[in-house]
């Protein structure tokens, strides 16, 4: 049994989740804003988990993150929201979110959510990452994601590059614990169009900007769908708006 906070300011999302959990067998109690959850939160020692709605007033969730880990540096925390897109949820783990849990989501996924938190290793601020000639912009990824109860993990190095295409496997981590192998291919077309979108003709099939790149649409994938891709396999079809964005925050930050 674990001491669980739910913070967030729409009393049926609070009553299910309470609901959910404490049938689970936590103790389970909840506050409707970001300055009672940090008052209920004290010093940090009364919860082992704290569930935090992004969006609320007053005080925002990520507010509310950022210090309840300035008070308890390993608390775990996983963010809920219905809004925002898979940056929101990397801006939220890189400040120290267990977990990110988008709305809706099924009771089945809560709880896998929750176990996960509750089993993985308390998460620290993602360093920078520095090869000895290159410094991997902000918004790389490198075994960050943790997505709907969902992790990813990977070697950045596995790469096969099959007639001008690049694909990269990745280990997924389901909230039960299962591991299962997935594929995100990006074909030749698609590696030319987003070369010439970030004006880098220098980016070669050995730069982790792929392995990130690709590490960000599964874990978008998660994000929207909280579950694997069909047979376990996701092909980048088209540079869409959230790659767009993706690859000028990357451009910018570089």
């Amino acid at each position: 049994m674990a001491r669980i906070l739910v913070v967030d300011d729409e009393d049926n999302v609070r009553s299910m989740i309470q609901l959910a959990l404490s049938l689970a067998g936590h103790d389970v109690t909840t506050a409707p804003d970001g300055p009672t959850g940090l008052e209920q939160f004290g010093d940090g020692s009364a919860h082992d988990l704290v569930l935090l709605d992004q969006r609320m007033p007053g005080m925002e969730g990520l507010e509310v993150l950022q210090r309840m880990r300035a008070i308890k540096p390993d608390a775990r925390i996983i963010m809920i929201t219905a809004y925002g897109t898979i940056d929101l949820a990397i801006e939220a783990m890189k400040a120290g979110a267990a977990d990110f849990l988008r709305k809706p989501f099924t009771t089945d996924t809560l709880r896998g959510a929750v176990l996960g938190a509750l089993a993985a290793e308390t998460r620290k601020p993602a360093p920078a990452f520095v090869e000895e000639e290159e410094q991997v912009p902000k918004p790389m990824l490198y075994g960050l994601s943790t997505v709907n109860g969902y992790h990813i993990e990977s070697d950045p190095k596995a790469v096969v590059v099959d007639d001008g295409d690049m694909k990269y496997t990745f280990a997924v981590k389901h909230p039960s614990g299962s591991v299962e192998s997935c594929v995100v291919v990006v074909p030749a077309q698609v590696i030319s169009e987003i070369k010439s979108l970030a004006r880098a003709d220098h980016i070669t099939s050995e730069n982790r900007f792929w392995h990130a790149l690709c590490e960000h649409v599964l874990a978008d994938y998660l994000y929207q769908r909280a579950g694997y891709p069909p047979d376990y396999f996701l092909r980048v079809d088209e540079v869409d708006r959230g790659i767009r964005g993706w690859v000028k925050a990357v451009v910018k930050a570089g």
